[in-house]
């Protein structure tokens, strides 16, 4: 399959090491300082473009790159404001979207059991929930997309939720559920960023050849 990279940040070189090593090709890289080749033929080349590039960018260059032809696979974060819109360009207009909030299989997992926890606890009202999040300082939105899912799913206030910066942190996410006798809590903490690389890829893998809007519950089949 042939893949277009859209930012070339640390993901970006992750997710091109990834892809190449799973038999794939990469026949072009866009970043901040070539947005134009997203009109060029290399570009046209590609099945997928994967785009993990800024909040103020990640519409507009998912938009570019259906003029192209090319089916989008976007990892960008805070930007949830305009996706219902490109969903619905998607499904109407023969293109191909494949967002996540997180592309970590182990993360999506900590989604499913948030969502079967947050039910059994609804009757249970001396429990006090809480959300963390804690990412590497060059994270550019606050709370995660990750974070802002989660609270989704609870009915938790996303103004409440606590986002820390701090060092080279991949990303950590803990839901708790806390009482005056005692404390329930699911957590989820990344090592690296291998596994929301290669989620990322394999949605790519999913997404070659359809139309229509898809996330990670279409893929895993949750």
């Amino acid at each position: 399959m042939n893949i277009a990279l859209i930012g070339y940040g640390k993901m970006g070189h992750i997710i091109e090491r990834i892809a190449q090593e799973r038999g794939h090709k990469v026949v072009c890289i866009i970043d901040k300082d070539n947005t134009s080749d997203m009109a060029g033929e290399e570009f046209r080349r590609a099945d997928v473009a994967i785009e993990f590039s800024t909040p103020q960018t990640a519409a507009g260059n998912i938009r570019k790159a259906w003029e192209a032809g090319v089916a989008v696979v976007c990892g960008t974060t805070g930007w949830q404001q305009e996706l219902p819109a490109l969903q619905h360009e998607a499904a109407t207009g023969g293109k191909a979207l494949f967002w996540a909030s997180n592309f970590s299989i182990g993360v999506n997992l900590l989604f499913a059991l948030n969502k079967r926890l947050a039910e059994l606890m609804k009757p249970y009202g001396q429990y006090t929930p809480s959300i963390t999040e804690i990412h590497h300082i060059h994270k550019l939105d606050a709370p995660s997309g990750t974070a802002i899912t989660l609270a989704e799913q609870t009915g938790f206030p996303v103004g409440q939720i606590e986002s820390i910066r701090e060092g080279e942190v991949p990303g950590t996410h803990i839901v708790r559920y806390d009482s005056k006798v005692d404390s329930i809590e699911i957590r989820h903490e990344a090592k690296s960023r291998e596994g929301f690389a290669l989620g990322a890829v394999i949605a790519a893998e999913f997404l070659k050849g359809k139309q229509g809007f898809y996330s990670m519950n279409d893929l895993l089949k949750l």
